[in-house]
């Protein structure tokens, strides 16, 4: 019995064609797609939901000329996933970064996260914070299905290297007529009971219009998430007074801190499409699309400045008694004849360094799409379209006070510090008691805000950075039968324009007269409000939250009392212009197919900054330019009508990002150097393979395995050259031998790694094995990928060169979920792991400690749903059961010897830890 009659066993089929939308897809077959849609068609019912979702993902991935993986409609909101990171984040191949909790960034196949675009429908559209492509600031309640492109094809810009993540939105002509999908929702956080809400909506319908035909749909999305964090960040150094024995291997926490969050994180989406059919053979499409992210974050930093008494520490080689000391002549950090080692110890009359912030992140994109699609006699094909999409990245901060210490030593807090677990960070308070030049522990203190700290400064921040991008692209393509198979010949142009402008403008107030004209009190009690805190972790002592409400009382009127100011230092336009042409064919055979094309793209930039040279400011103004081409060939087997081989070669490449890229230069012809952005950055190149082996398996189920290769150059790093250019030249001055420090073309390297995915349910095999029909409801889906990467640091700075991975690539990311549908009733858990991956690479190791890393990173989700009727069903989420912690920490034994080696590898040294609890929602879906 076939998949499809299973399905026809339950309720009133809703009959929804999905090849159809195939065609529409800039990287899936046309042709294929129409002649399928006449042999079969999968009949979606909605009591079966994972399953049938499943179904039509397999058959866009089966019938794509490349290599793709697909979420379809039913499966993206399945599970919580609120945002497209989470929902792409289950398919095999894809890690996810997250940040509070919530996953942000996509890595694909182990590349870094700059590797991975984002298009809608087909059209590339640029991060409001640039080439990080930020997913979470999409809902992916406006997705029909995503496709995620893991093999490069001519139509594709260059830049997409590890892959591109394609959201293909809701058209009316995916509904038979009349259509509306809801869902309302209420859940709560964990730590402090904060509360959770989402809604989406989605309207469509198709008219008649002068024997042609009208669709119209509308949808809209709205999601919050309050919630609150635990966490601690150390920040480690190497102290130059630390001489005595030992000290090649010893790092000292400078400072140690709480970021205590109180957020509102908002998702809320509007959008539109029109799609005119006058016949069969054209079609015109609007698409408009609104979406939103928010971040409302209210931050109580407490941070103890450990080093605040450095100098007094006196350097000496000699060993010496490193028994514990109730009391000593310096504050003891950093100084072993104190007692105090690296992980635990005590450290008296330090400065309490407070922040109060309140901030008012929102990032949005708005892109606008008219398209039109022409069929003519002799088999040629016309597609055009034309976008506008205007990005922004507010980073604004409504106010900041910060408090510190008095100087009076006897006024500030003595420090009892244990970081002998990486998972927490124990800080004990005592009073300081002063007796000469001793100083030892007072009476213990729990209430760290009876300390005495006074306002010192209050600061505001203005900054939006907008990036304008305009694309046009025209596609011919002709089918004709070519050397006994059916070829599909396309030429295409495309033109892409990107402006990114950095805008920023502060205010800055110090001095007690003019904070106290602000408002902002003397005591910080009378800042603040009696709350207890919400989170869970063991601080050691109890605060107060500051008082939202007077921080914006306190902005408002800084603002009525002083004009802003421009940071000229920070704001910039970097242009980017890609022009850009391709040709490529497709020949099919019953035995599979063969794409292969090559796509030129000449690329111009020009960027606008202030810069200072020799300590003048004076707008500097930069321009490159440059030819490449990528040429791809996928070659697609098929071993029977189930089983398919694919083999592709494919070459990106991946650009520097655009504050990266302008020429906010500092020369300092003293020193004979130049520092900051690099406006003739070359992109970073790659070219790779690949080799996979797909089973659809009948009547359901799918298995995969596949191996992929690339080999980088160009990669960029942040390192030391010789200028070698003469574009600063100026009086006389020949600047082209100064040492330029900044990002950089620097190594060489490869990835490469094994992905292995399987789908099943127990359906098909119940009647065979004779088991009872409930059994039928089980299925598993799991998927895995191992990587490994290299690449060859050259020496920078007098350090010697070293191999290191590229930054975002874990060695192993798996995903695991196991689920139950039958009689209406849906469950499933899903685990994902992501092993420990590089975040920043260390300069020459000349940052405390080398590189820093991510620590594994894992989670745990529920879902239930349970169908009432056809049309209405309710569901419950739990996300984030285990509650696992985000840790990021520094390489302990990265410190060099003295011949300039690593002493190892060490995961000792927690720089940041956080931890959100868990979420737990539900609510009712409609659809009809």
């Amino acid at each position: 019995m076939s998949f499809s009659a299973l399905l026809r066993q339950s309720a009133r089929p809703v009959r929804l064609c999905l090849l159809t939308s195939v065609a529409s897809l800039p990287f899936a077959t046309a042709a294929i797609a129409a002649e399928e849609e006449a042999k079969d068609q999968i009949v979606v019912l909605g009591t079966r939901p994972i399953a049938e979702s499943e179904a039509a993902a397999l058959q866009v991935q089966k019938l794509s000329d490349s290599l793709v993986t697909v979420a379809a409609s039913d499966a993206v909101g399945r599970l919580p996933d609120q945002n497209i990171a989470q929902a792409t984040g289950r398919l095999p191949g894809v890690a996810v970064e997250r940040d509070q909790g919530q996953a942000r960034y996509i890595s694909l196949r182990g590349g870094p996260k700059t590797w991975t675009t984002l298009s809608f429908d087909g059209v590339n559209v640029i991060s409001p914070e640039g080439r990080d492509s930020r997913f979470d600031s999409v809902p992916s309640a406006i997705a029909g299905k995503i496709i995620v492109n893991k093999a490069i094809t001519p139509e594709m810009p260059g830049e997409t290297v590890a892959g591109n993540v394609n959201v293909v939105t809701r058209s009316a002509f995916d509904f038979k007529g009349k259509h509306l999908n809801g869902k309302l929702g209420y859940g709560q956080q964990e730590y402090g009971k904060r509360p959770e809400y989402e809604s989406s909506l989605v309207l469509s319908d198709r008219f008649d219009v002068g024997g042609g035909e009208l669709g119209v749909l509308l949808s809209g999305s709205y999601y919050e998430r309050n919630m609150v964090t635990d966490n601690f960040e150390n920040d480690y150094e190497v102290v130059s007074q630390d001489t005595r024995p030992g000290y090649e291997r010893r790092q000292w926490v400078s400072e140690t801190e709480n970021k205590l969050y109180r957020l509102t994180r908002k998702n809320w989406s509007v959008s539109g499409r029109v799609d005119y059919k006058p016949n069969d053979r054209n079609t015109i499409s609007v698409r408009s699309i609104y979406t939103i992210f928010s971040d409302d974050e209210a931050r109580d930093n407490y941070r103890f400045d450990l080093d605040d008494k450095q100098s007094s520490q006196v350097a000496g080689t000699a060993a010496c008694d490193t028994s514990v000391k109730s009391s000593y002549t310096t504050s003891g950090y950093a100084d072993v004849c104190s007692g105090n080692t690296t992980y635990a110890g005590t450290v008296r009359g330090i400065d309490i360094r407070q922040r109060n912030t309140l901030r008012a992140y929102k990032q949005s994109i708005f892109t606008n799409t008219l398209e039109g699609t022409h069929e003519f006699d002799g088999g040629w094909k016309l597609n055009w379209l034309g976008n506008y999409t205007v990005s922004k990245d507010d980073r604004s901060v409504v106010g900041e006070i910060a408090w510190e210490s008095p100087s009076t030593i006897s006024a500030r807090p003595t420090v009892a510090y244990d970081f002998t677990n990486p998972g927490l960070s124990m800080l004990t308070l005592y009073n300081t008691t002063v007796s000469g030049s001793t100083l030892s522990n007072g009476a213990q203190v729990v209430a760290i805000d009876s300390f005495a700290k006074s306002a010192t400064s209050f600061s505001l921040l203005d900054a939006v950075d907008t990036t304008k991008a305009y694309t046009a692209k025209a596609v011919l393509s002709k089918q004709a039968e070519f050397l006994g198979g059916n070829l599909t010949l396309k030429a295409g142009l495309q033109f892409d324009q990107r402006t990114k402008t950095a805008d920023e403008w502060a205010i800055s107030v110090t001095g007690s007269t003019n904070l106290a004209a602000l408002g902002i009190p003397t005591s910080y009690q009378d800042f603040s409000l009696d709350q207890a805190f919400m989170g869970k972790i063991k601080m050691g002592y109890t605060f107060r939250y500051f008082d939202t409400a007077k921080m914006r009382a306190v902005a408002a009127k800084a603002r009525e009392l002083y004009a802003r100011t421009a940071n000229s230092a920070n704001d910039y336009t970097v242009r980017e212009q890609v022009y850009a042409g391709f040709l490529m064919g497709t020949l099919r055979y019953d035995w599979g197919s063969i794409l292969a094309g090559v796509r030129l793209e000449k690329i111009k930039n020009h960027g606008s900054a202030l810069g200072t040279i020799n300590s003048v400011s004076t707008t500097v103004n930069s321009g490159s330019s440059q030819l490449m081409a990528f040429p791809s060939v996928h070659f697609n087997y098929n071993v029977d009508q189930t089983k398919k081989l694919r083999l592709t070669f494919s070459t990106g490449a991946a650009r520097a990002d655009y504050d990266q890229m302008r020429p906010n230069v500092v020369v300092n012809d003293s020193n004979t150097a130049i520092s900051g952005g690099n406006p003739s950055i070359k992109p970073e190149r790659a070219m790779g393979v690949d080799a996979y082996f797909e089973w659809y398996m009948r009547p359901s189920g799918f298995i995969s395995a596949g191996l992929y290769y690339k080999k980088v150059s160009d990669v960029l790093y942040k390192s030391s050259r010789v200028f070698g250019s003469h574009a600063l030249d100026s009086n006389g001055i020949d600047r082209s031998n100064y040492t330029y420090t900044g990002i950089n073309n620097a190594g060489n390297g490869h990835l490469m790694g094994l992905e292995l995915a399987v789908q099943q349910s127990l359906e098909p095999w119940v009647q065979k094995a004779g088991l009872p029909e409930w059994m039928g409801g089980f299925g598993l889906n799991a998927n895995m990928m191992l990587n490994d990467s290299s690449v060859t640091k050259p020496a920078s700075d007098g350090f010697a060169a070293r191999k290191v991975r590229l930054p975002n690539t874990s060695d192993m990311v798996y995903n695991l979920g196991g689920y139950y549908e039958k009689y209406g009733l849906t469950l499933r858990l899903q685990y994902q792991y992501r092993s420990m991956w590089l975040d920043e690479i260390a300069d020459g190791f000349t940052e405390p400690g080398g590189d820093t890393y991510w620590d594994a990173d894992d989670e745990l989700d529920f879902s239930a749903r349970y169908a009432i009727t056809k049309n209405v069903s309710v569901y419950f989420d739990a996300s984030n059961l285990i509650n696992q912690p985000g840790r990021r920490f520094i390489d302990a034994g990265g410190l060099l010897t003295a011949k300039g080696v690593p002493t190892g590898f060490s995961k000792q040294n927690t720089i940041e830890w956080e931890r959100f609890g868990r979420r737990f929602s539900g609510g009712i879906r409609v659809n009809f």
